[in-house]
């Protein structure tokens, strides 16, 4: 009997001790944890009442046009980073505003170029960052 009992008190603290390795291994990849997010600037800079945001976007057909072909034109290139195919695109009056984070510099150029083909390139306004 005495037997039988250690045995089944050795599988139990063995399966225990394997639960937790499992449960930790899963939990930590071996890779530093990075910070979380922090937009407060660019919440900032969003609050300023003279910037322009999406909620302005204005509804004539002009500037919706404008704002549909630049948003078609960035999504239709593939080359593109998911952060590219999300920034925000504002008209307002015929002028663009490009706001949001990209991955690369390549990336914002090619927005920039994108917009600036279908609006003008005196109507642009990037305010695109290159996420770091």
């Amino acid at each position: 009997m005495k037997f039988v009992f250690q045995r089944l008190l050795t599988s139990l603290v063995l399966g225990s001790v394997l639960c937790l390795l499992g449960t930790a291994t899963t939990q930590d990849s071996g890779q530093p944890q990075s910070p979380q997010p922090d937009n407060t600037k660019v919440n900032e800079r969003d609050r300023n009442a003279s910037a322009p945001t999406a909620q302005e976007q204005k509804e004539n057909g002009p500037d919706r046009e404008t704002t549909q072909k630049i948003r078609k034109a960035i999504v239709a290139d593939k080359s593109l980073s998911t952060y590219a195919h999300n920034v925000k695109i504002i008209t307002q009056n015929g002028r663009v505003t490009l706001k949001g984070p990209v991955q690369s510099e390549e990336d914002k150029k090619a927005i920039e170029a994108k917009a600036a083909e279908v609006a003008g390139e005196s109507n642009v306004t990037s305010e695109l960052q290159v996420k770091r």
